[in-house]
């Protein structure tokens, strides 16, 4: 039992350490890092840089939610730990 639970465990910081690193790079790097190489293009009328410094990101965000949503069931089931 106790390995079943390691291994649930370890899936899962591994599903967050994948989806944080997902949200650093859009948050910080398309935001801030990579600002200028992005406002040489456009999106709605906007500098792409700004748009994920100010909704680009937010969308990710929510679309990362979900995908870990969808992950943790998957992984549930697996395990037997759906309910």
């Amino acid at each position: 039992m106790k390995n079943k639970a390691k291994k649930y465990w370890r899936e899962n910081l591994k599903y967050l350490f994948i989806l944080l690193s997902v949200w650093f790079i859009v948050s910080f790097g398309a935001g801030i890092l990579f600002k200028d190489f992005l406002n040489q293009f456009k999106l709605g009328g906007f500098k792409l840089g700004f748009w994920f410094a100010q909704q680009g990101s937010i969308y990710v965000f929510v679309i990362l939610i979900f995908i870990y949503i969808h992950l943790m069931n998957k992984l549930d089931k697996k395990y037997g730990y759906a309910q």
